[in-house]
């Protein structure tokens, strides 16, 4: 899947995502951001914590949880991979993200006969 793909389908499941970046120590940092486009990156304001993790490390995870259709309960979450794409300066509340791979996870427990993980942008 290319990148247009990948958007378009960022675009299908909503522009609220988690943001997952780790500490020097390796803690997990998860906050709630709201997911804008920008060329084939994305692009999202957030705290000075996640900031100066991305900045330290360099790489970030989006999660979009599954979400109910129709009706039914969904059946896949998106998680999206990324290297930070920012300009380096630290200044302003903007991360940058380029994402580098992306899959459809099934929910554990989930109904139905489909893959549990459908990959939909390969690492660069």
């Amino acid at each position: 899947m290319s990148l247009q793909e990948l958007h378009e389908r960022i675009e299908a499941v909503g522009a609220q995502a988690f943001l997952v970046t780790v500490s020097d120590g390796g803690e997990p940092h998860v906050v709630s951001v709201v997911i804008r486009r920008d060329g084939d990156d994305v692009a999202f304001d957030a705290g000075r914590t996640s900031r100066a993790n991305l900045r330290a490390h360099g790489r970030a995870t989006l999660l979009w949880p599954a979400r109910p259709v129709d009706g039914e309960p969904g059946e896949y979450s998106l998680i999206v991979d990324g290297q930070d794409a920012g300009d380096g300066d630290g200044e302003g509340d903007t991360i940058t993200v380029h994402p580098t791979a992306a899959v459809l996870h099934r929910i554990a427990g989930s109904g139905g006969d489909g893959p549990s993980c459908i990959r939909i942008l390969a690492q660069d």
